[in-house]
């Protein structure tokens, strides 16, 4: 109701009781406020009339990229569990994330980088950590690989006594046949064959993942289009540009984290909300664009959300100081978009309740939206499966899934 989905209702409601219709999904219950209309008001974009908040100018620009989806809704109030439902489709620990799915599907398309690359925010890892890029009982091959952003791409990437090619061709063929012969006497050993896989791959990285993320190489117009050099947004519009840069050169699946909790406005949402919005709303724009022009992005999906949504009444931790207002999480109705990739651009599907809070037509669950990321993707949800303990074990679990086909172009 902040923005992507405006509640026109609950403005002409604002400052009325509604605590008892959402007692049970509140995580601060004694705190709970009444009906809280949006600060901030909302403007019709581009070709398709998308109302966007105005807090999310840039995205505005884009707007008929974007296919909205307003009505998912979920099972779990607490963000622990909810991200685990949505990155491996159930509120447990320890299971396969949607990349490792993804790059297990799929493969790989550049043999000198990572399938699965993370760009997260260096010292701050979002909420579960490096769970959000877990391989579970997959292979340890399709585990993520997180990249920093300042500095080296990886610790220990560049050798620290050079040393000419021809040397290093020969030691490199020499540990070549000796891991061979260390794995013909240990078969089957899946944590031994990923060690040596990530050992080739560092080897191969030393020459490409550096130029890859080279930021050096970029025209000051494209820096500058994403963010990069501006204190603000310098941070994530890095992470986007190198996702596009990746992209580029066949990494499948980029996973771009913002610092942990920064979205999670239970107070404060006036200053904080605009803060969060500053900080990546002109990057996320201006990676759809340079995906546009140079004809990436009917190629590559994006997909942008979180785990939940928030609540249409006010979460006060000081009851004497409205200023401090917030919201609290809301599993049962929120928004997220998708952009390229074959999905309908410049279109709205689903809708929650006159007041924000419950997916009320069209609903679409967790399970379903990954059935339907792996459809974009040219995977079906049932077929993608690993066996594990004589179970067929998969993204959308034992859950009824359906490809939200209304989302496809």
């Amino acid at each position: 109701m902040d923005l992507l989905d405006p509640k026109p209702k609950l403005h002409e409601l604002h400052g009325e009781g509604y605590y008892d219709k959402v007692i049970a999904d509140l995580t601060g219950p004694e705190q709970a406020g009444k009906l809280f209309r949006s600060p901030w008001k909302f403007h019709r974009h581009g070709e398709s009339g998308l109302p966007i908040s105005e807090l999310l100018p840039h995205l505005g620009s884009v707007a008929d990229e974007l296919t909205v989806v307003r009505s998912m809704y979920t099972t779990h109030p607490n963000h622990e569990p909810a991200i685990f439902k949505y990155q491996s489709g159930r509120l447990i620990q320890g299971l396969p994330s949607l990349g490792s799915w993804v790059v297990y599907g799929l493969g790989t398309e550049n043999q000198n980088l990572p399938a699965f690359v993370v760009l997260a925010a260096e010292g701050k890892l979002p909420v579960n950590g490096t769970q959000n890029w877990h391989n579970g009982m997959l292979p340890p091959v399709y585990q993520g690989t997180p990249l920093r952003t300042q500095g080296a791409p990886l610790l220990n990437l560049s050798r620290e006594v050079p040393q000419a090619a021809g040397v290093l061709d020969v030691e490199r063929d020499l540990l070549q046949k000796l891991d061979r012969i260390h794995r013909r006497r240990r078969p089957g050993h899946l944590q031994l064959d990923a060690r040596i896989a990530s050992y080739n791959l560092a080897a191969r990285m030393q020459l490409e993942a550096t130029d890859a993320l080279d930021l050096s190489r970029e025209s000051k117009t494209t820096l500058s289009s994403y963010g990069v050099g501006n204190k603000t947004t310098d941070n994530y519009g890095r992470r986007c540009l190198m996702a596009r840069r990746l992209v580029e050169r066949g990494v499948r699946f980029v996973q771009i984290c913002t610092e942990r909790q920064i979205w999670d406005n239970h107070s404060g949402i006036v200053a904080g909300l605009k803060k969060c919005c500053d900080r990546t709303d002109q990057p996320i724009a201006a990676l759809l664009k340079d995906l546009r022009q140079r004809g990436l992005l009917e190629d590559t999906l994006v997909v942008w959300g979180g785990e939940f949504g928030r609540m249409p009444i006010a979460q006060l931790p000081d009851k004497k100081n409205l200023s401090t207002a917030g919201r609290d999480h809301n599993p049962r109705g929120f928004t997220v978009w998708l952009a390229g990739g074959g999905v309908k651009a410049g279109s709205v599907y689903g809708a929650t309740d006159e007041l924000g809070y419950e997916a009320a037509e069209n609903r679409v669950s967790v399970a379903d939206f990954h059935a339907t990321l792996l459809h974009l993707l040219g995977m079906h949800h049932e077929q993608l499966f690993f066996e594990h303990n004589g179970l067929e074990e998969k993204l959308t679990s034992v859950f009824q899934a359906r490809v939200v086909r209304e989302l496809l172009a």
